[in-house]
Parts: C-alpha cells; sequence; structure tokens
C-alpha cells in the first residue's frame, strides 16, 4: 500500500477511507462533466455533484462560490493535521523569530494536479468559467494570508518547536565587536586577531569538537624543553594546520611555554591571586608573620627589591608588563610602546579619595580618564543646548529696537550667577542683617570642602575611579608604593603580606610558576543525539600574553575552530580604558628583547578598544576572531 505524502508511517487507514477514496475520484470525474453542464446553467453549482468535498482538509476546490449547503467547510474526521503539518501544501506560515513578523508562504503554495488538469480542460471549453474558478482561487489565498498575518496560526505544538530549532540553527550567537560589525547585506570582515585584553583572568575554558590530547600529560624532556624556550625567549614556528597535533613535539613543547609566569612573593601553602576581596582564601591558614615583626620586615624589604627590578627592567624594555596585586588596589605598569603609549604608564584601580590625596601630597600628577570623558561628554552635549539658546536669543535681540534691553539682560544674568558664587562660598552676611550671627552654628571649612568634593568622595572603589599615571611620574609612584604604609594589611587574614608581583619576564626575587592545564572530553546532548565536545581548561593568574599565546597555539592545532570562555578579574576589567595623552607610532618603539612573541607584541602595541569591559568569549571559525565582551 502507498504511503501519502505528507502522513506519518504509523498511521493506518482504514478500509472506510480507501472507499471515500474511490468515492472521491468517481465525483472528481462527475465534477469535469458538471463543468460542462454549468457553462449553460450555473445557478445549480449549489446542489450539483461538483461540491462533493475531497479527501483532504481544506476548502471545496470546485465550488464557484461559498454560499449554499456544500460551500461550508467541514473537517475530515479521519484526517489528523499532526500528520500533515509537514506538507509543503499545507504548511502556509513561516514564523521568523528576528523579525517578529509573520510571513505568509502562500506566494509558495502549488496547486494540486487535479486542479491544473480541471483548470486546463475547462477553459478550453468555457472562458467564463475558468475565470470564476481563478477568481475563486485568489480570493481564497487572499483571505488566508489576511487570517495568517492577524495572528500566528500553527497546525501543532510541535510545530512551533521545529521552527524554533531550525532558527535557533541559522542564528549565530556570536557578537562580532565594533571593528568587525557590518550591516547585513555586506559580508563583515575577517578578523585574524582579537582586540588587546589588559584584564587578569582567572580561569580559561576552550572548547572544540577536535579533541586536546596534546595538551596533556607532557613527558620531562618536552617540560624541560618548553621552561627552556620560555628562559631563553625562544619561539619556534608552527604550520598552518597540524594534521597530528598528539605527535609534534615542538608543539607540546610551545604549550609548556605558554603557561609560565613570574611571581613574587610565592608561599606554596597560600593562594596570592587574587588579593581584593580574597579574605576567604587566606582564613585559618598558617600565617607565622602576623605576629613576627622581623619577618614582616624581611618579606616588606624583599618584596621592595624585587619591586625596584621590575621597574628597571620596564624602563629597559626587557620587561613588557607587570602587575602589583594589594589587598585594596590593582595597579598594571606598562613599558614605552605598549597600548599606544610613547612612555611608561600605570593604571591603578580603584582608588579612594585618601589615596587620590595622598598621590597628590608625593607630587604625582595622574589623571581619572573615565571622568574626563564623562565630562567631556557633558560639554559636548551642553554646548549644542547653548548654541541652540544663543541663537534664539540673537533672533530675540534682533527683534528689539533698541540694542540696549539685550544688553541689560545679558549683565543682568552675570550678576546673578556672581551672587550664585558668593552663596556657594559659604558667605552668612544674611546672618548679620538678622542678628542671630551668634545664635546659629555655621558649618566649618571641612565639611564646606567635603560638600563641595562629594562627587570625587562618590567614585571611591569603583571602576570609574581608576587613575592613569605617565612619563617620569611613574617613578615617583614606585616609591610611593614603596615607602606607603597603608599598602600592607595591618590586620586581617592578610596582614602583614606584601602585594603580589606578576610579570611575564623573570626579575629579582621572583618564582617561576606555571597555569594548571587539564583536558575533559564529555558528550553534549544536541537535540536527540549526544555529541563528543573536547575541553581544556587553565587555571591560575592569566596574563594577556599567556592568553595570547595559547590562542596562537591552538589555531593549528584546532585547525582554526574552537571557543573560549574567559573568566576576568573584576577589579582589572577596567585596565582596557584608553587613557593615554601621548600617542606614538607602535614601530618606533623596539621591544624585540622583551621576550613575547613578535605577534604577541604587536598586538599589545595597538590602543585598546574595550573601554571599561573586558573580553568573555573568543570564538574562532575557519581562522578568523570574533567575541563578546
Amino acid at each position: 500500500m502507498s504511503q501519502q505524502a505528507g502522513y506519518s508511517p504509523s498511521f493506518k487507514r482504514p478500509a472506510e477511507i480507501m472507499r471515500m477514496r474511490r468515492k472521491r475520484t468517481r465525483s472528481e470525474a462527475g465534477c469535469s462533466s458538471a463543468g460542462r453542464g454549468a457553462a449553460s446553467s450555473p445557478g445549480q453549482s449549489g446542489s450539483s455533484p461538483a461540491c462533493v468535498r475531497p479527501f483532504s482538509p481544506g476548502p471545496l476546490l470546485n465550488t464557484q462560490s461559498r454560499s449554499g449547503g456544500g460551500g461550508v467547510k467541514r473537517r475530515n474526521p479521519f484526517a489528523n493535521i499532526e500528520n500533515t503539518y509537514n506538507s509543503p501544501k499545507k504548511r502556509l506560515v513561516i514564523y521568523n523569530d528576528e523579525q517578529n513578523e509573520l510571513v505568509s508562504d502562500t506566494s509558495k503554495l502549488k496547486k494540486s494536479p487535479e486542479m491544473v488538469g480541471e483548470e486546463k480542460s475547462t477553459m478550453k471549453e468555457s472562458g467564463g468559467v475558468s475565470l470564476s474558478r481563478e477568481m475563486l482561487f485568489e480570493a481564497q489565498q487572499q483571505e488566508n494570508q489576511e487570517r495568517f498575518t492577524k495572528k500566528r496560526l500553527t497546525f501543532s505544538e510541535d510545530d512551533s518547536l521545529y521552527d524554533e530549532d531550525e532558527e535557533e540553527e541559522e542564528k549565530s550567537t556570536l557578537l562580532k565587536s565594533p571593528q568587525c560589525s557590518a550591516p547585513a547585506s555586506i559580508a563583515p570582515p575577517l578578523c585574524a586577531e582579537y582586540p588587546a585584553d589588559w584584564s587578569l583572568k582567572t580561569r580559561l575554558l576552550f572548547t572544540s569538537p577536535l579533541p586536546f590530547s596534546w595538551a596533556e600529560q607532557p613527558k620531562a624532556q618536552e617540560e624541560a624543553a618548553g621552561l627552556s624556550q620560555h628562559c631563553r625567549a625562544q619561539y619556534c614556528t608552527l604550520p598552518h594546520s597540524i594534521q597530528e597535533p598528539r605527535s609534534c613535539l615542538e608543539l607540546r613543547c610551545a604549550f609548556q611555554q605558554s603557561l609560565v609566569y613570574w611571581q613574587h612573593p610565592s608561599l606554596p601553602w597560600l593562594s596570592l591571586f587574587p588579593r581584593v576581596n580574597a579574605e576567604r582564601s587566606f582564613a585559618g591558614k598558617n600565617a607565622p608573620w602576623t605576629q613576627d615583626a622581623a619577618l614582616q620586615q624581611s618579606l616588606k624589604s624583599e618584596w621592595s627589591v624585587s619591586l625596584s627590578s621590575l621597574y628597571s627592567l620596564l624602563k629597559a624594555r626587557l620587561c613588557p608588563y607587570f602587575y602589583l596585586c594589594s589587598y585594596q588596589f590593582t595597579v598594571l605598569f606598562r613599558a614605552a610602546g605598549l597600548g599606544g603609549s610613547g612612555s611608561i604608564t600605570a593604571l591603578l584601580s580603584p582608588t579612594t579619595r585618601g589615596l587620590r590625596e595622598a598621590m597628590k601630597a608625593e607630587g604625582i600628577e595622574f589623571s581619572l580618564p573615565l571622568l574626563e570623558e564623562r565630562r567631556k561628554s557633558r560639554e559636548q552635549h551642553s554646548s549644542t543646548t547653548h548654541q541652540g539658546e544663543d541663537e534664539e536669543e540673537e533672533t530675540e535681540c534682533s527683534d528689539l529696537k533698541e540694542g540696549k534691553n539685550c544688553r541689560d539682560v545679558h549683565e543682568g544674568e552675570e550678576e546673578l550667577e556672581e551672587d550664585d558664587d558668593d552663596d556657594e562660598d559659604g558667605g552668612f552676611s544674611w546672618l548679620k542683617e538678622m542678628g542671630v550671627q551668634d545664635k546659629i552654628k555655621k558649618p566649618d571649612g571641612i565639611s564646606i570642602q567635603l560638600r563641595k568634593e562629594r562627587t570625587s568622595v562618590s567614585l571611591d572603589h569603583k571602576p570609574d575611579s581608576v587613575v592613569s599615571v605617565e612619563g617620569a611620574h611613574t617613578f615617583t609612584l614606585i616609591n610611593f608604593l614603596i615607602n606607603c604604609k597603608s599598602l600592607i594589611a595591618g590586620a586581617g587574614s592578610q596582614a602583614g603580606l606584601p602585594p603580589t608581583l606578576l610579570a611575564p619576564s623573570p626579575f629579582r626575587g621572583a618564582t617561576m610558576q606555571t597555569l594548571k592545564a587539564r583536558s575533559v572530553n564529555v558528550k553534549t546532548q544536541v537535540r536527540s543525539t549526544f555529541q563528543d565536545v573536547c575541553s581544556l581548561e587553565i587555571t591560575g593568574p592569566v596574563l594577556p600574553s599567556s592568553l595570547h599565546a595559547i590562542a596562537r597555539l591552538l589555531r593549528p592545532a584546532q585547525r582554526g575552530g574552537f571557543s573560549a570562555a574567559l573568566y576576568t578579574h573584576a577589579p582589572t576589567a577596567v585596565m582596557n580604558t584608553h587613557a593615554v595623552k601621548e600617542q606614538c607610532d607602535s614601530r618606533s618603539a623596539d621591544l624585540s628583547a622583551c621576550g613575547l612573541h613578535p605577534a604577541t607584541v604587536q598586538q599589545l602595541q595597538l590602543p585598546s578598544t574595550l573601554g571599561k569591559t573586558a573580553l568573555r568569549q573568543i570564538h574562532m571559525t575557519n581562522y578568523n576572531y570574533t567575541w563578546k565582551n
């Protein structure tokens, strides 16, 4: 028994349906003969045998009008709509989630072969009947289109689910950056690199359909070769695509090289990153220096030597950057030529009013880049509004017969502004006039000053309080940090412990550390099937150069296809703020001896475009990047 298109294989047709099917064949034969008689007597169409309904649900195909007993639409009790919704003739609606509108598919609706044959035969015999049938069919299509555009019509609940599944496949989950965004009609540009991200990451999770077996269980020789290459700043050249990454010795050694970073101080039983809001990780741990002042002084002196060594390497461009992580704030020092700057720069976040006042007292010149951007935007907005007001005043003054009235108005406004300034300065002459100057307590100068500086106080401990220091003032900042007593906690779980220094290059007193990497293969359910998904997890303080080095290795190893979830240390997300006043050409800065790969240096030399946000996801498809921030 042949199965009708659109019905599921499990649908069983009883014998009664087969009899109705044969009856329909005979009725259609009668319809063709009745059409010849209808040309002479068209008024009898309501009671003619032409009104016998076909088997499939739907309107009458051979009726000339919907009036009459045979024109009433009824549904075939033996037909199941859920079994016919996939039929191209029945599927009239396509719902587009992205545009939130209903699109009728009636233009794609094809006529049945019976209709085509009948129309051809009737057109030969009678032109009037053919015209009426065409009009009826067009009216039926228009009626369906109007009904479907008013509300969403679905033949079953499963239909909407399948529609959503198909749209989810077509819909891309990636967000292009402003550099890579383009209209839908224009192909987006290809991005071979993601923007530089100066924030510290605590965890990386890479996923790919190809396994990460080459990144697990390194041999002793491979690990030793990777550490040696890191210390000597030697980098090997990898091919565009590696067919068997697990057997590639250069790839495995380069991966061990990319996991290395340098840290001071280093205490094996303590995790010294992160330090901000990390009291719980230090609670209950052995801290012998908390009760020993001599031990605290020894730790502080060794830390000062390491910090001075780092700044000397930074000034000589032998170290590209380093981080100072205290229990209150984080400082990023960058060498000249990185981040689009022609001099050494330092970003400190978050800050407080007391810290900023102490820096001013030491003669350190700094700026608040995010606050300045806000002020500039306000000034631009106010300038546009003032220009409109000035134009209105000029028109009013031109309408006046005498220019003296306009001049008097401006003089009065200036006097009011001067009076307001006098009131804001704290003038209390009106108390003397009333004779109560001795009975009312006047606010002191400190409270008046705090009231004026309430905007600066409201920035405390917020990302907008980031401070930028440039040039020779960075050396003064180093001395300030070495001599600052509040830099080290005096109480709590971190009491007496100096800040953590992190750098990609070795320095005096530093300890070589490696990030922890492990690969896991899991099965993920995709619709009704399970697919193998391979993942690589990396934990630890991930520096910007380490992230780029790992991504550079994954490009050939995973054949240009992988995704990464980046977990950012929140206080360092604002380090991507572009706060450079002195711009420079990246080619003029010679950073070949800093110990980083040339491709990594080229990326870090560009100005940051992420603002006060950080990268959250990176996706590579066909060797091109897309990202979310």
